[in-house]
């Protein structure tokens, strides 16, 4: 029996890689079925993603006077029109940035399960994610090579046991760099990761390390652990991808080559473990080295966990604070220094905000984002 898939955010770097999986998986005893999928603004993707898979329907969520014919839906409710008409098992969020948080949502809502790459989402609102998961009986797989990791590592040990996470990060394309150099670094400089093909949001994530700073916040709500019991290495080799210490002090890892597709085949075979050709590695040769991030060089990660200490709201500033700073950067409007600098000034606001509703989440997100601009403003 095929197990039912939609990908949302099908020409993303996780969405063109989940497509690569379901093909890879036609022609094996374990079949998964593309029955949906959102495309926001690459009509040819959709006209092609259209006729190779012809049983699937397509939502376009971008401008719909600009939509292709072959869309079933176009426009703002598009995608929750995907997602109510149709009949799906799995759903991958590979939307970016906090926009993804609505789409998470609607998946839960709909009582599928939600193989979760979008970070953000549980950054913003685990906690009302998970509560809507366990209304709706339906389960939160997540996607990131880290968390996938520790995801699989927790299920076969036990969480019980477990005293320590570690995630680890490849270090960016500037971990070589001396500091006083990274103040004249372009975002063309941080999009060329050393190990990972990503988009450029999270490719300068990578280079300042937010996005390693949003993955322990994310670890701290996936695997409900306090920060102080969760590690992150340099690790430049990215085969280490997580680790856990369990009580006795043995150490265990999640090891695999550098490539998406296998978190994506997890989470999509999840319960199972199948056979896969995405994840074999061989250490014979190789050399694995670790390192603790510098303060100086990284510190939007130690504005994360300061984050995790203030509570909900402070984490939700810190994501939105960091999209809108990425976005001044990649536009060239502030230095690559200077978004730890709008992050820093947005957070000194008083984010004691109660959050009961995804409503309260998005007004925080929304104010943080006018306060951020205009701290970035204030440094152009």
């Amino acid at each position: 029996m095929s197990k039912r898939v939609i990908v949302l955010g099908a020409t993303g770097s996780i969405g063109r890689q989940t497509l690569d999986v379901i093909r890879q998986c036609a022609a094996s005893d374990e079949r998964l079925e593309l029955v949906g999928f959102s495309v926001h603004s690459n009509r040819d993707t959709l006209k092609l993603l259209n006729h190779e898979f012809p049983y699937s329907r397509a939502a376009w969520t971008g401008e719909p006077s600009s939509a292709p014919e072959e869309a079933s839906w176009a426009g703002p409710e598009a995608l929750a029109q995907l997602l109510s008409e149709t009949e799906a098992d799995i759903a991958v969020n590979g939307i970016a940035g906090a926009a993804g948080l609505s789409a998470s949502i609607l998946v839960l809502q709909r009582g599928m399960h939600l193989a979760l790459a979008n970070k953000e989402s549980v950054v913003m609102g685990y906690r009302l994610l998970k509560k809507l998961a366990d209304e709706h009986h339906c389960d939160i797989i997540p996607v990131d090579s880290e968390h996938a990791g520790l995801f699989q590592l927790i299920q076969r040990i036990g969480k019980p046991i477990i005293s320590e996470l570690t995630i680890t990060a490849s270090g960016g394309p500037f971990r070589k760099l001396s500091i006083d150099q990274l103040s004249s670094v372009t975002a063309d400089d941080a999009c060329k990761h050393p190990v990972w093909k990503m988009g450029r949001k999270i490719s300068i994530d990578a280079a300042t390390m937010a996005n390693k700073g949003l993955e322990l916040i994310e670890a701290a709500r996936l695997f409900d652990m306090p920060q102080t019991s969760i590690r992150v290495l340099i690790h430049p080799q990215s085969y280490v991808h997580a680790m856990v210490r369990t009580l006795d002090g043995a150490l265990y890892a999640q090891i695999s080559k550098p490539d998406m597709r296998l978190p994506i085949h997890m989470a999509l075979s999840w319960p199972n473990t199948t056979v896969s050709s995405f994840g074999f590695t061989d250490l014979v040769g190789q050399t694995l080295e670790f390192y603790e991030p510098e303060k100086e060089r990284y510190p939007l990660l130690w504005i994360a966990r300061q984050a995790l200490d203030e509570g909900e709201a402070a984490c939700i500033v810190y994501n939105a604070a960091n999209e809108v700073a990425v976005q001044f950067f990649d536009q060239g409007n502030i230095r690559f220094t200077q978004i730890a600098t709008v992050v820093t000034s947005t957070l000194e606001k008083n984010w004691n905000l109660p959050i009961d509703s995804f409503e309260d989440i998005l007004h925080i997100d929304s104010l943080a984002r006018t306060i951020a601009a205009n701290n970035a403003e204030r440094i152009t």
